[in-house]
């Protein structure tokens, strides 16, 4: 019993001090967040409110042609020392007129202005008029003349201090709307920003899904875990890479400037395109033939080394020889087809793509290719040779690519940083890579295999969570730097999220596969491609539909917030109007947001439902 009593004593206790903690908790956040009702109450802020409301609820989408109707009425300031009230001539009331009561006063005190016979439900500016200077208006009131259904309208303004003997004036003038309503510039304005945010997202999306479809493979785990690789065949693919990109740039480089005096010749161009792949495809047949190579002498493979070497090269010149056409054609397009041009430029632009990507193109193909024959080489010679001649080569090819890899990240640091120690930057991470290496060596079995795979993965992975973790907006910022302000900084840093964010979901999709069909490829003794080709695809092309549909979503709808850094779009003509409290500017833009988002959001429901 007492046990009981114990027991519900110290549970009434702990509730008791759960529900302390929960107060003190949300005390604390009303403090840092400063809550405070009293701003909301006040004067200032429930004009300002009512202000900016009565604004936004009037998008600024459609204008009239206008008619003025101006009218001036006679008044004192001050009224005259002897007491005396001025006499105002007597207005013609089949016309506009205005009258003001009193018709003296002293600067700063309130006169009644009341409109007849004026346009209904119109409404204008009321000024007041200088005698000594009538070109000198002062502002009583911006569209402060609102007239009722019979024109009439009433008024009370304040005179300013511009004290005179001299007669002066009130102005009215109200404004009436004449022929049809008409699109505001704002409104030609918007439709143009959000077209173009449109198709921000469009290319965005588009960047992304495609590098994003290769990287969701390495993410995924239930791909890579089965890859293993013994520690020679690992050693010496590592190698091979930064051999192969520095081989590769170096190559096209060579090219390139061979090749680019000719690109602006449209027939070297033309010949170039056609005559290539047709040498291309001799040179692969005679230097890569069907029968068995064993068999041909070392200097016969020599040979067809040297000339497949040599179709390479020719290969990347009729790339530049391609790009140059495309250019040339683009040029001879934008001069001829008038309102269309914007296709020749976009020829132009893929063919500048087309030139850019060359060294790229060549950098990872011989990178792919050198890992690819070295790693060859090292998992033959881990299968062939024996234990203590597997063990050396791992000592040494090891160091060798740990002495790489933190060497190349130590060129990094010394990049970014420029801190000018080489012992620092270079050396000591060599050593420590070697070092490294030479362990990892010692403690693992010569002809043990390592789950490479899951080394990758874990590397993907890690670099798609962090690129993920930085916002959109902040990526715009840089690339704003990179390329300038406008929609092409908004693409790139659309596509860098896209990218990212495409390669997690995707490779989630990827490990929720069943594992039949992909157990029974690998049985029937595919490869990793093949497996891929037809266990993983087949599965996944329905989600990777949605999932790339509903990035498109979001990317017209991230593309108004990165337009708020330069980044394009209508985001970028929302934030001008907001700065200039142009309220009603920035309620048509924040309709055509919502527009197109809901648009967005209901053509992809219907794909979605058509294709997946």
């Amino acid at each position: 019993m007492k046990d009981n009593k114990k027991s519900s004593l110290l549970r009434s206790l702990s509730i008791g001090l759960a529900v302390l903690a929960v107060f003190v908790i949300y005390a604390y956040g009303f403090e840092v967040t400063k809550v405070n009702l009293e701003e909301l109450r006040s004067e200032q802020r429930q004009t300002s409110l009512v202000r900016v409301t009565r604004a936004l609820s009037q998008p600024d989408f459609f204008e009239y042609e206008q008619e003025s109707q101006i009218v001036n009425a006679m008044v004192y300031v001050t009224c005259p020392a002897d007491g005396s009230i001025p006499q105002v001539e007597t207005p013609e009331t089949t016309e506009p007129y205005i009258t003001v009561s009193p018709v003296c006063a002293k600067a700063g005190e309130i006169v009644i202005v009341e409109g007849y016979n004026f346009a209904p439900n119109a409404k204008g500016p009321v000024r007041f008029v200088p005698g000594s200077d009538p070109t000198n208006l002062v502002e009583l009131g911006n569209d402060v003349g609102q007239t009722n259904a019979e024109g009439y309208f009433k008024v009370e303004v304040k005179l300013p201090n511009r004290p005179s003997d001299e007669a002066q004036f009130i102005r009215a003038t109200i404004r009436k709307n004449v022929g049809a309503p008409k699109f505001t510039q704002t409104a030609k304005d918007t439709w143009n920003k959000i077209i173009e945010t449109v198709f921000l997202a469009l290319l965005a999306t588009t960047l992304g899904t495609i590098l994003a479809i290769p990287l969701s493979f390495m993410a995924a785990r239930n791909l890579m875990k089965p890859v293993r690789s013994p520690l020679a065949s690992i050693s010496l693919s590592t190698l091979g890479w930064p051999l192969g990109f520095a081989m590769g740039v170096y190559l096209v480089k060579w090219v390139s400037n061979f090749a680019t005096p000719y690109t602006t010749n449209i027939v070297i161009n033309l010949l170039s395109v056609v005559l290539i792949p047709i040498i291309l495809s001799y040179v692969v047949r005679w230097a890569l033939p069907q029968d068995n190579l064993s068999s041909t002498t070392l200097q016969v493979r020599l040979i067809r080394l040297a000339v497949l070497l040599i179709g390479v090269l020719i290969g990347f010149f009729g790339l530049y020889q391609l790009s140059g056409l495309i250019m040339n054609l683009g040029s001879g397009m934008a001069k001829t087809l008038g309102s269309l041009a914007f296709l020749g430029r976009f020829f132009i632009q893929l063919g500048d793509i087309l030139k850019v990507s060359i060294p790229v193109i060549a950098a990872l193909a011989a990178g792919g290719v050198l890992s690819n024959l070295l790693g060859k080489i090292g998992q033959r010679a881990s299968e062939k040779l024996n234990i203590s001649t597997v063990r050396i080569l791992n000592l040494v090819s090891a160091a060798l690519a740990g002495a790489v890899i933190f060497g190349l990240l130590g060129w990094l640091v010394e990049w970014l940083y420029q801190l000018g120690r080489p012992e620092l930057t270079f050396w000591t991470p060599v050593i420590v890579g070697a070092v490294a290496g030479l362990l990892l060596a010692l403690f693992t079995k010569p002809k043990d295999t390592l789950p490479i795979g899951l080394v990758i993965y874990t590397i993907t992975r890690t670099i798609l969570n962090t690129l993920r973790s930085v916002e959109a907006l902040v990526m715009a910022i840089v690339f704003v730097i990179a390329v300038g302000i406008g929609p092409f900084a908004g693409v790139m840093a659309l596509g860098l999220h896209t990218i990212v964010s495409l390669a997690k979901l995707y490779s989630e999709q990827v490990e929720s596969i069943m594992a039949g069909p992909l157990e029974a490829i690998t049985a029937t003794g595919a490869n990793r491609l093949q497996t891929i080709i037809y266990a993983v695809v087949p599965q996944i092309i329905p989600p990777y539909i949605s999932y790339t549909m509903y990035r498109w979503d979001i990317n017209v709808r991230m593309s108004t917030i990165i337009g708020f850094v330069g980044g394009g779009g209508i985001g970028f003509l929302l934030q001008q109007n907001i700065n200039l409290l142009n309220y009603r500017a920035a309620s048509a833009q924040m309709i055509a947001i919502a527009v197109v988002v809901s648009l967005m959001d209901y053509l992809s429901s219907v794909m979605r439902e058509k294709v997946v």
